[in-house]
This record gives structure tokens, C-alpha cells and sequence, in this order.
């Protein structure tokens, strides 16, 4: 708890039994109040793993539903929890879990009600064996958003993001895809409804065990941010939908 603020953090589990003990070793746990894991079928023994390391709010879809699904039973149940800042971290020990305390600092004292983990601040990206092709894309894709959505951000596709409760109140994620583009259009959604994005630098870790979506569903994520963009800048998309005007027809 930071100023009376209740800190739960969420994971998203897909195949994590081999990283999640490490995950967890480093979660600042005189700061962090409750700790959810959604297991989305996996086919290894995460949730096994999870309870061995005594964790008690699991949940596990009996059949895959989806990265973007994933996250709404997270928010979801750590909203049920009485969550005031919900911090998204993946048990696959990609990002680190000590910038846990620095990014709710931020929203604990009222900075930002956003805070990403970004991978492109400094050089954490690259040094961590980030693939090539993957920073390129990765940089071309910022880019055109911060272009069309009028914004700023170094990255919008890190996985590791805090959120404060009432943007996860406000916005409609259940809307959003149950695939991997559910995180950029949450991300359009916070600034259609006005709530500003603060950054961190984060380094980031690429190894075998750490999961990432292949070249063909990389494509198809790729696609899915420019379509989220165009729908954000000129249909109007990912923002509050406007009352219709009452018309006062007495005569």
C-alpha cells in the first residue's frame, strides 16, 4: 500500500511455470497488497506452480480465450478486489518487477493515471536482445500512432502497465478485442477519455522462456494498430460515444 492505496498487481499466464518463481522473487511485497494470476489454459503447470508458490487468487480459463481476454478477467477480479492501482506484469520475467514501486509512486500521488514500462526509453530494448525486425517495426508503429492519435509516447506495445482505478472504471475494456490488440486499443481509449500516459524507462529480457507472438500473428498485430489509429483519427473510435442532442419540438 502506497498513501492508503491499495496496489494489486495482475498477471496474465500463458505457459509460465518455469519463469514465474523468478517473477516473483523480485515483486516489492511490502508494497504490493494482493497479487492475481488468470491462466489461460495453459499446457504447462502454472497454476500448479502458482499455488507451490502460494499464491491464493488464481484464476484459470478452462479453454484459451485470448491475450486481450486475459486482461479483462484480471481487471475484472482486481477490481472485485478493492484495487485503487492495478499493476499488469507478465509472469514470463520479460520486465522487471522492481519499477513496480516507481510507477505507482506516479499514480499514487497524482502525476499520471497511466504509467507504462517503456522498453524504448534509454537503450533497454535492443541490449536486452530485443530482434531487430522487432525494434524496427516496433519504432515504425510509434510513429504513425503518435502521429494520428496527436500524441507522444516513446512505445504502446509494452506489456507492463499501471493503471489507477478509475481508468479501468471509465473505459469500456470489455469492448476491446480478446487478442493481442486489446492493449492498443486500451491505450487509444485512455486518451479518447482524457487520461494522460506517463513513461518509465524499463529494460527488458529476451530469452527462450519469455513469451512473444510469432512473425505471421506479428502481422496481424501490426495491421490491427494501424486499423485502431485510422478508427481513432478519423471515424472516431475508442472514445466516449456522444449523447444524442434532445430536440425541444413544443410549440
Amino acid at each position: 500500500m502506497i498513501r492508503g492505496k491499495r496496489i494489486v498487481v495482475v498477471m496474465p499466464a500463458y505457459n509460465a511455470a518455469k519463469t514465474l518463481a523468478q517473477t516473483l522473487a523480485e515483486v516489492p511485497r511490502d508494497v504490493v497488497d494482493d497479487i492475481i494470476l488468470v491462466d489461460d489454459a495453459s499446457q504447462d503447470d502454472t497454476v500448479a506452480a502458482a499455488k507451490a508458490l502460494g499464491l491464493t487468487h488464481i484464476i484459470r480459463h478452462p479453454q484459451n480465450r485470448g491475450y486481450g481476454a486475459n486482461q479483462k478477467s484480471c481487471y475484472d477480479a482486481a477490481l472485485a478486489l478493492g484495487a485503487d492501482i492495478v499493476v499488469m506484469l507478465h509472469p514470463d520475467y520479460q520486465y522487471t518487477p522492481k519499477l513496480i514501486e516507481s510507477m505507482v509512486y506516479l499514480i499514487a500521488n497524482g502525476v499520471y493515471p497511466v504509467v507504462l514500462g517503456s522498453r524504448i526509453l534509454g537503450r533497454g530494448a535492443r541490449k536486452g536482445g530485443m530482434p531487430f525486425y522487432k525494434w524496427v517495426a516496433n519504432r515504425c508503429l510509434t510513429l504513425f500512432e503518435n502521429l494520428l492519435l496527436g500524441q507522444k509516447l516513446s512505445e504502446y506495445h509494452t506489456g507492463y502497465r499501471a493503471y489507477d482505478r478509475r481508468v479501468l472504471e471509465r473505459i469500456p475494456y470489455h469492448d476491446n478485442s480478446d487478442d493481442f490488440i486489446f492493449d492498443n486499443q486500451f491505450l487509444a481509449q485512455c486518451f479518447g477519455y482524457g487520461f494522460p500516459i506517463g513513461e518509465v524507462s524499463c529494460p527488458t529480457k529476451y530469452f527462450p522462456e519469455a513469451s512473444s507472438i510469432n512473425l505471421r500473428r506479428s502481422i496481424k498485430y501490426g495491421l490491427g494498430v494501424i486499423g485502431v489509429s485510422l478508427g481513432y483519427r478519423f471515424a472516431g473510435r475508442w472514445k466516449p460515444k456522444r449523447k444524442k442532442r434532445e430536440i425541444d419540438v413544443r410549440v
